[in-house]
């Protein structure tokens, strides 16, 4: 089994993969475009931009321009044909079907697009090899605060929410959203909390009202996901299976959450 720093570097990996993919998709798709203009459609920084052009420059992909002027991805360059071994067309199957039926009609449409589109990238695309795998999922339905989540984790949205405990108390919290948990009691989501100072895991159920702020944040090292799967007392993704009754909101050293 891989350990909890194998894993958070494996996420970073995975990734900076889509995110240079998605690069070069933009440049294929805009033509000559400014490090800013990448970065805003990208939501990334200008700096990673430049970090990333001169990554792909390296690897030999056809890039012309500079700083400050613009950047073109040379006429004739396509990707390779996608392949996948028999394993990995099941892996997506599986997670394609368990988007489609999660319960958020965005995530369900952009499931049967990603289908689409891997299976006409295929070699054989008439073999409907990733279409007709036979894979469900029949997992319980994404909450519908999920959504709003989602998009704060993408866009890096400070989070404010009305939190009851397992004692019934209520509080308000200022949160970073980093992860959703999908668990087979329920969900759950993991921020950094601005009133704990540290990470917590919420119950999507003891949430009495979410609403996304216009404030973003930064990604700090101690504030990171990657920092949250790698504490010594986290087990991520193998968390334990959580009682009913169980108070989800405390310091990952004292259980999953705190009140």
């Amino acid at each position: 089994m891989l350990g909890l720093r194998d894993r958070s570097e494996r996420i970073g990996k995975i990734r900076r993969a889509e995110r240079l993919f998605r690069l070069v998709q933009d440049l294929r798709a805009h033509g000559v475009s400014r490090a800013e203009d990448m970065a805003r459609r990208l939501e990334v920084s200008t700096r990673t931009i430049y970090r990333d052009i001169a990554h792909l420059q390296g690897s030999g992909l056809p890039i012309e321009g500079e700083a400050g002027i613009g950047y073109l991805l040379r006429p004739g360059f396509d990707l390779a044909p996608v392949t996948f071994t028999h394993d990995q067309v099941e892996a997506l199957a599986l997670g394609l079907a368990y988007a489609e039926r999660a319960g958020d009609p965005v995530l369900a449409h952009a499931a049967r697009e990603a289908r689409a589109k891997l299976q006409a990238g295929m070699p054989r695309p008439e073999d409907r090899t990733l279409t007709d795998a036979p894979y469900f999922s029949l997992h319980a339905r994404m909450p519908p605060q999920a959504r709003l989540l989602r998009e704060a984790i993408r866009k890096r949205r400070i989070v404010q929410m009305t939190y009851r405990d397992g004692a019934d108390r209520a509080s308000d919290r200022r949160v970073r959203p980093l992860a959703i948990w999908s668990f087979t009691e329920g969900w759950m989501f993991t921020a950094w909390c601005e009133l704990r100072a540290d990470f917590r895991t919420f119950r999507f159920d003891r949430i009495l009202d979410l609403s996304a702020t216009a404030e973003t944040f930064e990604e700090t090292e101690a504030t990171s996901l990657a920092t949250f799967l790698a504490r010594d007392t986290c087990e991520g993704p193998t968390l334990p299976a959580v009682p009913a009754q169980r108070e989800l909101d405390q310091p990952l050293g004292q259980g999953l959450t705190d009140p």
